[in-house]
Parts: structure tokens; sequence; C-alpha cells
């Protein structure tokens, strides 16, 4: 078709540069082959001496899940999206007419990406490059969760208790393969406390309203100089913040300073700052039955204008990215987040770089 000469389609690409493609400025500030090594040893690709169709390209493969973490595509929908937009298949150096894998190719990629930790190595990777480009972890962290639904599950009593006892999906429905593989028995329910604290006339703050929430919970860690995520983990909705501190502080940060909100703290947790030689800056709570002492009040009033910036990285992801879980299982939520979590960091350098050219 004469619409779809070489010549014609170098002149739409070129236009698309002119007026400002966002994924050429992605590919001219990550260094994605700096993932290639990683992925490589990850995915177990041999030299091909034993024949058979060549995989696509490691590093493409990736690029198509940072887009469809972008996007909050299907599978099924990024196999469409890869072969209907210009823009993405020149991002991800597919041929014009040639192969693009399709959404089992896609969804195999990323499991293999799961099940062999590459995916969690390839987030510490970029860390690395972070490092090398010179944003360090500095001024402290910042950590906090955020909820993120899933499609919610009808049960029985007798199920739910099944659930609850840590039985798998197949030994719950032994005789109901298919119902038992769209079963997310690690997922869980919680109740969800928010909006804006509203007043009485006398001062005391009206109960807010808590809505119940299916699904998973991303816990983060940010530094709070640049803001990039550098420490981050996935579990059930309804475990509670605080266990989960452990898993992302770390002592790289030049600041040994800590904030989180009052659902951090414990003795158990200010124990264990206090022995990795970290300062705690984590809310206090109120004393039961007794209003708040007003040094606590404005000491916590401080911190929240330092903690509040790790908000913005979730308002981000689920303004920008709109966080769902479509998977089955806690495996497949975590490879969901982790990449939300990629995209979000390469947007964030985006931004970085941005004001340095600019300042």
């Amino acid at each position: 078709m004469e619409a779809w000469s070489l010549f014609g389609l170098s002149e739409h690409l070129e236009r698309l540069s002119k007026t400002g493609d966002p994924l050429e400025v992605l590919e001219a500030t990550v260094d994605f082959e700096h993932f290639r090594g990683w992925l490589v040893d990850g995915l177990g690709y041999g030299d091909g001496a034993r024949g058979g169709r060549p995989p696509f390209d490691p590093v493409s493969m990736l690029k198509a899940l940072i887009l469809q973490a972008q996007h909050n595509l299907s599978d099924a929908r990024m196999e469409f999206m890869i072969r209907d937009r210009l823009s993405w298949m020149r991002f991800l150096r597919f041929d014009l007419g040639g192969p693009t894998p399709d959404e089992n190719t896609i969804r195999l990629f990323r499991n293999k990406l799961t099940e062999t930790g590459t995916l969690k190595r390839v987030m510490k990777a970029f860390d690395w490059q972070l490092q090398k480009k010179g944003y360090i972890p500095m001024s402290g962290q910042i950590v906090d969760a955020s909820l993120v639904p899933a499609p919610k599950q009808r049960n029985t009593d007798v199920e739910k208790e099944a659930i609850k006892a840590g039985k798998t999906a197949r030994e719950i429905w032994p005789d109901e393969p298919h119902k038992a593989a769209q079963k997310d028995t690690d997922a869980r329910w919680t109740l969800k406390i928010g909006g804006k604290i509203r007043y009485r006339p006398d001062g005391t703050p009206l109960p807010q309203i808590a809505l119940p929430v299916f699904g998973y919970k991303s816990h983060i860690a940010i530094d709070r100089r640049f803001g990039f995520i550098r420490e981050s983990a996935v579990t059930s909705a309804s475990l509670a913040d605080g266990r989960v501190l452990p898993r992302l502080v770390t002592t790289d940060n030049t600041s040994s300073e800590v904030w989180a909100d009052s659902a951090y703290r414990s003795q158990k947790n200010e124990k264990w700052l206090a022995s990795r030689m970290l300062v705690s800056r984590i809310h206090r709570r109120k004393p039961a039955g007794k209003p708040m002492p007003h040094n606590i009040a404005r000491a916590n009033a401080a911190k929240s204008s330092i903690r509040a910036h790790v908000e913005h990285v979730f308002a981000h992801q689920k303004n920008r990215f709109g966080l769902f879980i479509r998977t089955i299982g806690i495996a497949r939520a975590e490879a969901k987040l982790i990449l939300a979590n990629i995209a979000y960091n390469f947007d964030r350098l985006i931004f970085h770089e941005r004001a340095q050219a600019m300042g």
C-alpha cells in the first residue's frame, strides 16, 4: 500500500518525533541495555544451537512490560496496542509487518522474570544505574503502604475459613479445576479508613468512614532527597503495615532518619531501628482516652510535612498507571507492582534530568 511506503513511514515517524514522543525521551534517559545481562541470565537464553524460533529480544520485552504497567493493560490488550501504535513499535524496535509478541508470550515472559527473581534484580540494577548518575539515597527514608484492589471473590463461609487456614485453591476446590484457577486465596479483605478529617464545632474529630477493600498492599520506601523507590514489598491487604518495616528500611542512606506514620510505631520496630543506629521519625499515637499532648501534635505535624512526599508516589501510580490487580495470586501481584515501581522510577528520573537541564 503506497500510504505505508518506507518513505511515508519514515516521514510519519519523523513527525511524531517533532511533536514530542515521550518514549524517545524515555529511551534517551534510561540505559535499557544495562539490563540485558540480568535478563539473559535470568531467562536462561541459550546460544540458539538447538534450533527453533529465536525468542524475542529480552530488552524489547522488558520495555513492553514497562509500557503495559504505565497504561494498566491486560496481556490481550497489550498485544493489540503493540501492533497498533507506531511509536510503541519504534520504541520496542519491532518492524512494521514483522512478528510481535502475542498475549501468551507476554504472560510467559513476565512469569519467567517473576519465578526466577529477575524482576527484582532488574529493579536493583536500575538503582545502581541511578547511583552512578549521582542519585544516591540521601536525607533519610520514608516508608508507607497503599491498598491496591483486586477482583472481589464470592466465597461461602466454609470456603473463607479454608482460605484463612492457608489451604490452596486446588485443595479447596479439588473437583473444580477451572473454578480453582480463578480463585485468589492470597488477597484479603481489609477496611480502608480515609478521607479528610472533619471536626465538630467543639473541635473534636468526627468518625471517619471505613470502606471494605479486597486486594493487596504495596509497601515502599523512598529516599527523601530524590524520591526514588529504593525498596518495596507486597503483602495481602490485611497485613499490618508495621510488620513490614524491617523489609523496607536499609542502612545505605546518607542520613539515619526514618519517617513513617503511626501504624509503624511499636516497641519492636523502635528497638529494631535503634539496633541499626537509625533515628525514628515515626509518628506517635494519641494516648488512649486522653487528648493528644500539644507538643506531640506539633511534632507529628512537622513529621507529616516530610512524610507526605511518599503520598505523591502512590498518587502518580494510581492516577497515571491506574493500579489494579487483574492477576491471581501474590506472586503475580508482586510482579505487577514491581513493574509499576520501576515505571515510576523511570518517570522520576526523567523529571530530575529535565530539572537539571533547565537549571
